[in-house]
């Protein structure tokens, strides 16, 4: 039986997120559809992330078993082809032993956080950015964000109904870059809590507009508290970017 690796592309716009539910569409359930077209298999599709609504990814990798067995490239075609004109792509496909996992086998996460500081709105990134309509402190943003590498207990920026059997996670990246009227902020670790990155650039953007002083963060972290936490940061400016492994 073989197992098949796949990178995928989308925009999670139309998407209630990667996994499969009952209450929307799913990037997880589109592509299992486009699988079931090609060979007729009903198979699980297992994505290295479960990105949330609205969260979009150029680099997510998946896994799935088939019991034929195709060229990896026909593979890549064939699922295009049936997954148009959905915003999802797969950008290549290649065939991986039985021991390779597309979740546990990830030895990190990277995720990219576009926002947007102007007072004009996005035309062409629409739905990509979180439009904050105002110039922030990204050196002051920086230092804060510095705070929060390394091994801590980040429940402070997990979600509620985040499943992780342990708030303890460590950040290996998080840095704030400016670019022209944009912050882009680059978060990596072997995995996140739920809204982890989202709820970090919230409470950052605080920072950024001097409500915060930099060196709060720290104590915001430690507080372990998810009411000490700023406001989550809206899905669209978050990308999943490459998984690594």
């Amino acid at each position: 039986m073989p197992r098949y690796r796949i990178t995928v592309e989308y925009d999670g716009r139309d998407y209630a997120g990667w996994q499969r539910q009952e209450n929307g569409p799913s990037i997880q359930a589109a592509l299992e559809d486009a699988i079931f077209r090609l060979c007729a298999e009903h198979v699980t599709v297992t994505g290295a992330g479960r990105t949330d609504a609205g969260v979009h990814a150029r680099g997510q990798v998946a896994h799935f078993d088939l019991q034929r067995e195709f060229p990896a490239n026909t593979v890549r075609d064939a699922l295009n082809a049936h997954l148009r004109p959905a915003p999802i792509a797969v950008l290549d496909a290649a065939t991986v032993g039985d021991d390779f996992h597309a979740r546990f086998s990830a030895t990190a996460r990277n995720y990219e956080y576009r926002m947007l500081c102007r007072r004009a709105p996005p035309a062409l990134d629409a739905g990509r950015v979180w439009h904050v309509g105002r110039a922030l402190d990204a050196e002051a943003m920086q230092t804060g964000a510095n705070l929060l590498l390394g091994q801590h207990d980040f429940t402070t920026f997990r979600a509620a109904e985040c499943q992780a059997k342990s708030p303890v996670k460590t950040l290996d990246v998080f840095d704030v870059r400016p670019m022209a009227s944009e912050i882009i902020f680059t978060a990596k670790a072997r995995s996140f809590l739920h809204h982890q990155v989202r709820s970090m650039v919230g409470t950052l953007k605080l920072v950024g507009e001097g409500k915060y002083p930099p060196n709060h963060m720290a104590r915001i972290l430690a507080a372990c508290d998810r009411t000490a936490c700023g406001p989550v940061a809206p899905p669209e400016g978050l990308t999943l970017v490459r998984v690594d492994y």
